[in-house]
């Protein structure tokens, strides 16, 4: 089921329910990274391909997926939840993965990688958030918009990074709100990094201190980029990515 992340069609793991979720896996020295994307993106994003691309030249062993309705993998995006979408990684980690795993989670992916260290903590070493967005169905989300959710059972709203409509069903919202993190103590004692843009105009930065506060883990630490937007793709967001990799504990 894994190929090597350089070739051209992503390989295809086929799920107990009969759907096949497209997945790319670089074999090399462990722990192996994990990159988990955004909403409605994918594993062809700017941050996970230049992470696979750093992973080969230093032989490390690398895993990304598309989330089940997402990019390559079969299924439609409006049946996506975060819990489903959880249990898509965790399929794929316990499937493909071999050792300790890093989790690399950008925005919702940073709340799928909380979760998935709060599933497996045994497998996952670390975990390093890029503008990680936990709890984004409490906190960003209107009165109004709850409100339209309930009767309209989803809402659409232009995307500034896509040409289709950023969509939010009732699923995925009552989901979210039954997975929320930042009310309690966040019992993950693996090393945390959380990388944020104070630029980023879709998830406060604050969301970062907020995290870093409720984590167990006394290893965990804050980096926040005064001129970082939302997506921290640029160059040098990249390169501080690699190298907040690069530092943390347990690398080959």
């Amino acid at each position: 089921m894994a190929n090597d992340a350089a070739s051209a069609s992503p390989a295809f793991f086929t799920r107990p329910d009969g759907l096949r979720l497209a997945c790319r896996h670089r074999d090399g020295a462990t722990p192996t990274l994990m990159f988990l994307p955004g909403y409605m993106s994918d594993m062809e994003g700017g941050k996970a391909a230049a992470l696979d691309a750093w992973a080969g030249v230093q032989g490390r062993a690398m895993l990304r997926l598309d989330y089940s309705g997402c990019g390559a993998s079969e299924g439609r995006f409006v049946d996506g939840t975060l819990e489903r979408w959880r249990d898509d990684v965790l399929l794929l980690i316990d499937a493909l993965a071999e050792g300790p795993v890093v989790l690399v989670g950008s925005s919702m992916g940073g709340w799928l990688a909380l979760l998935v260290a709060l599933a497996r903590p045994d497998r996952v070493s670390a975990l390093v958030g890029i503008a990680a967005a936990p709890d984004f169905t409490e906190w960003g989300f209107t009165d109004a918009d709850k409100a339209l959710l309930h009767t309209a059972g989803r809402i659409e709203e232009p995307s500034a990074y896509s040409d289709d409509p950023y969509v939010t069903t009732l699923d995925f919202w009552k989901s979210g709100q039954g997975l929320r993190l930042l009310d309690g103590e966040i019992a993950i004692d693996c090393p945390v990094r959380l990388l944020h843009g104070q630029q980023d105009a879709d998830v406060p930065w604050e969301i970062a201190l907020r995290t870093a506060a409720r984590l167990r883990s006394s290893d965990v630490q804050t980096l926040l980029v005064k001129d970082g937007d939302h997506r921290l793709s640029r160059e040098s967001d990249i390169a501080l990515l690699i190298r907040t990799i690069e530092a943390l504990p347990g690398n080959p």
